[in-house]
């Protein structure tokens, strides 16, 4: 480690000038000390939460229809610190950042006594974090249990909206789930440890250094994807029809697939490519399908949030949940035919590009004569 006089003058030239930065405070001055982890956080789905065209759509629908109460209820989560400071007219730049990093490293403890859980925050010199033995001479340093925790997320991955509905339940599946039991906490898979550096060589020199990654890898994601649904397609042949099973399997999310928001769904396709000439195909959906307090079903997310009373259908993977689906197509016998099976992710329910609206993460074929 470099002495501390020397990074004291290289901390004030890179203009903190003290021990401490006012707080809350923008990424960027924490980018100065933290490139690294700063870099990887901006490629997340968490610093583009305010800045997405698919959230900014469906902020403005919900302002609309439910006035500056539904601003203020999405703003909540992908906004915190504007939500918390009162800046919902968004004129500060820290507010565009989304789930900022003043805002995780100000979280004290998290309160879970009724309805929806909420973060206790401190908006001071210090700043919390899953490691025991930080040190800083920027500021000050605290351990944190909630940062090694699941609650963490909890505050905004499990909801209730105003009719108590539970719409986001992602945190409870968690909790009921296998991983959950064996204290298996949401950051092994989605903050796994990486070599990195915590502070930026420049202000301290540290060798074999490790970080919790902070891209953040979630559903939008291939590498995530892949590593969770699996796949396998089986065919055969009986009389004049062509029979595609296809076994799918949940094998590491600790939580439903898909989770978060009602309006996502996983989707198996089956085509079959004949060679006389057919083309057919058939699917099989895996969706949670909520309604209004009347039984419509509800098709615009913001509407979820503020509307959906009740489940009316859940087929959805389970954690650790594997299921064969059988399809059956006339085809005659003797004619050949390329069986594909395919997997897409829909995660937008208001896309404006096709690459806003599904990740196609798995694809197999089979040539059956």
């Amino acid at each position: 480690m470099r002495n501390p006089v020397f990074m004291a003058i290289v901390l004030a030239a890179m203009g903190f000038c003290g021990a401490r930065s006012e707080s809350p405070a923008s990424g960027a001055i924490c980018a100065r000390c933290h490139r690294a982890i700063y870099e990887a956080w901006k490629s997340s789905a968490h610093a583009q939460a305010m800045e997405s065209s698919t959230f900014q759509d469906a902020l403005a629908l919900a302002e609309a229809e439910f006035g500056a109460g539904g601003r203020k209820a999405c703003l909540g989560c992908h906004a915190p610190l504007a939500a918390r400071t009162g800046d919902l007219a968004l004129r500060n730049h820290m507010s565009w950042e989304g789930v900022t990093c003043d805002y995780c490293h100000s979280i004290r403890r998290v309160s879970v006594t009724s309805g929806n859980a909420s973060v206790v925050l401190d908006f001071s010199g210090a700043k919390s974090g899953p490691t025991k033995d930080s040190l800083s001479t920027a500021h000050e340093t605290l351990f944190s249990e909630v940062h090694l925790s699941s609650q963490a997320c909890m505050a905004c991955h499990e909801y209730r909206n105003p009719l108590g509905f539970p719409l986001l339940t992602t945190y409870s599946e968690w909790k009921n789930s296998r991983a959950g039991k064996e204290g298996q906490q949401c950051q092994a898979c989605h903050m796994y440890l990486v070599k990195g550096n915590v502070v930026d060589p420049r202000i301290r020199r540290a060798s074999g250094a490790t970080v919790n990654l902070h891209q953040m890898p979630g559903s939008h994601t291939l590498e995530q994807l892949t590593r969770t649904i699996k796949a396998n397609l089986e065919t055969r042949r009986e009389g004049g029809h062509l029979k595609a099973s296809v076994d799918v399997m949940n094998r590491t999310a600790g939580h439903y697939v898909p989770t978060g928001s009602p309006l996502r769904r996983l989707v198996l396709e089956v085509k079959v490519d004949a060679y006389d000439g057919q083309r057919l195909r058939a699917e099989r959906v895996y969706q949670r399908i909520v309604a209004d307090q009347n039984g419509t079903p509800v098709q615009g997310e913001h509407t979820a949030f503020f509307k959906a009373a009740k489940v009316l259908s859940d087929t959805r993977l389970a954690p650790d949940e594997k299921r064969t689906e059988e399809f059956d197509f006339a085809v005659p016998a003797g004619v050949s035919a390329q069986v594909t099976a395919t997997l897409w992710y829909f995660y937008s329910p208001a896309p404006r590009t096709g690459a806003q609206e599904r990740v196609t993460f798995l694809s197999i074929s089979r040539l059956v004569r």
